[in-house]
């Protein structure tokens, strides 16, 4: 049987997309990230659950912080902040730094590591859970079949923009507004309206 050389994709990458193509694409490929308050603030929220390895929450239920998990069938593989072994299957559990939007880009990534979880351990994972910093609160996200479907179509999504030679146009709309990319994303700069993708600067250096 011949390996599925297809390379593996980072679930943080499909919250991106989820977020914003055109910021997975700047990240993933073109290796371009900035920092701001914002990403400051979610790393030393993630600080404080990266310790690693066994050990119990607070309500006594077996936990597993900063888990590698990988999904063969989708070619994802990424860490989970913490997952929980409950009686009723696995439940991982993302810690975000600002407020829990429901249907947001935080449910495809937490359904993507519930679907790792799933193919790894042959488990149940009926929900995942998003710690939001912004209210201190857990959200529960039932790992449905529509989500599982998003999951499925982001992940096609992004690897055929990873695999291209475009940019997507930027969406200059309020996600723009608090983007640690904004600056070297340029938004603001017209774009033809029917045009649905900018080519990116290596595909011009080849001409």
């Amino acid at each position: 049987m011949q390996e599925d050389s297809t390379p593996s994709i980072p679930l943080s990458a499909l919250e991106h997309h989820a977020y914003c193509p055109r910021q997975a694409v700047l990240i993933h490929l073109d290796g371009y990230f900035d920092a701001n308050v914002d990403t400051i603030r979610g790393d030393l929220a993630h600080a404080a659950v990266d310790s690693g390895g066994p050990g119990k929450d607070r309500d006594g239920t077996r936990v597993w912080r900063s888990l590698p998990v990988v999904s063969h069938t989708l070619r994802v593989h990424g860490v989970c902040d913490v997952v929980r072994f409950e009686s009723t299957g696995h439940v991982p559990v993302e810690h975000k730094s600002g407020a829990y939007r429901p249907g947001g880009p935080a449910d495809v990534q937490v359904a993507a590591q519930a679907l790792c979880l799933k193919e790894m351990f042959g488990t149940p994972v009926p929900t995942g859970v998003i710690f939001a910093g912004a209210d201190r609160r857990r959200h529960v996200v039932d790992i449905d079949a529509p989500l599982r479907a998003r999951v499925v179509e982001t992940t096609r999504a992004l690897r055929a923009l990873l695999a291209g030679v475009f940019l997507p146009a930027p969406v200059n709309d309020r996600r723009c507004r608090r983007c640690s990319l904004r600056e070297g994303c340029m938004p603001d700069v017209p774009v033809d309206p029917g045009t649905l993708f900018t080519a990116r600067p290596e595909a011009s250096w080849d001409d």
